[in-house]
């Protein structure tokens, strides 16, 4: 048996439509099955097992399953959220009761951090643990995940084999229901088809010029090749980055919508909203030398390449991830 939590989500729902696809292994999925708008992301996972995230710890416990891996994606993902409890209950306490049940029982896990937990990037983006304690989180969705991170990285009691991976800017197919938090691509494509423009953040940062802003976009696809290879080879236990390890600026990625729906560039620019501006990164870049280390060799998809995959055969006629072979 595959758990995932966050199954109804984004990544999540990719990922578990994924492992339904290659394997007979029962698998079950655990959110909030509450948003309607979410339901769209389990049409290829039909019959599946559900558990609500309010009654999983306790179905943990009272089932005594026989789990081979545990998938925890699930947690509380908006950056525009300050209220530090939301986050300790979703995203730390209920991640810590998740991981004693896997020390307990002895279920391999992994779970997502994110990259939001290098902050400014002041201490660069190495996933080496001993940095973790001096990390400077830019907003309490990251401080949350690095509160995790470096709490699983003081336990004595391990599940068997775990992997914390810190997802940069992850785009691609499943994340209609969104919103503000949908990846730059999403809200690019609609922006262009609605208006035949793009409006970009305005850069508040004297050492990057308009759209020049760098993010680590990472499809994905690439994603479930990652979680796949660490459940197939389970190498060294600890933190592993997730990006596609080369930063790319905004306008890269518009111009590739642009191209993608054979549209001209139109791209103008906006003011940061004040809500996020002194808590914005201009630069992130994952370290990938760790990954390849532990024997991962599949590269990943160019930032082009992965939006016009998104582009043509998601967005355009509303799609939704089924699979790949």
């Amino acid at each position: 048996m595959i758990v995932v939590t966050g199954a109804a989500g984004f990544i999540g729902s990719c990922v578990a439509t994924q492992i339904f696809k290659e394997t007979d292994q029962e698998l079950v999925l655990v959110d909030d099955f509450s948003r309607d708008e979410k339901w769209p992301n389990l049409n290829a996972l039909e019959g599946v097992e559900r558990v609500e995230r309010k009654d999983f710890i306790d179905w943990l416990y009272d089932e005594r399953p026989s789990i081979d891996f545990i998938i925890h994606l699930g947690a509380r993902t908006d950056t525009t959220e300050f209220d530090q409890s939301i986050f300790d209950e979703l995203n730390v306490n209920y991640s810590k009761a998740v991981w004693n049940y896997c020390a307990f029982r002895r279920v391999p896990l992994i779970y997502a951090s994110s990259a939001a937990t290098y902050g400014a990037g002041e201490h660069g983006y190495d996933d080496a643990h001993d940095l973790v304690g001096q990390l400077a989180p830019l907003n309490p969705y990251g401080e949350s995940k690095n509160d995790f991170d470096a709490w699983a990285l003081e336990q004595e009691s391990a599940p068997p084999n775990w992997y914390g991976l810190k997802f940069f800017n992850v785009y691609g197919p499943n994340e209609y229901h969104k919103g503000r938090m949908a990846s730059v691509v999403f809200h690019a494509f609609n922006q262009i088809k609605s208006t035949d423009g793009m409006k970009l953040f305005r850069s508040h940062n004297s050492n990057f010029k308009d759209g020049e802003q760098l993010r680590d976009f990472v499809y994905v696809k690439d994603v479930i090749r990652v979680i796949q290879f660490l459940m197939k080879k389970t190498p060294e236990n600890g933190l592993y980055n997730l990006g596609a390890g080369q930063a790319r600026s905004f306008l890269d990625l518009t111009k590739a919508v642009f191209k993608a729906v054979n549209k001209p560039e139109n791209i103008s620019f906006i003011d940061t909203p004040e809500d996020i501006r002194d808590k914005y990164q201009y630069f992130t870049e994952a370290n990938m030398a760790k990954l390849k280390r532990a024997g991962y060799e599949a590269g990943f998809t160019s930032l082009e390449d992965g939006v016009e995959d998104y582009v043509s055969n998601f967005l355009v006629e509303g799609k939704y991830f089924e699979g790949q072979s």
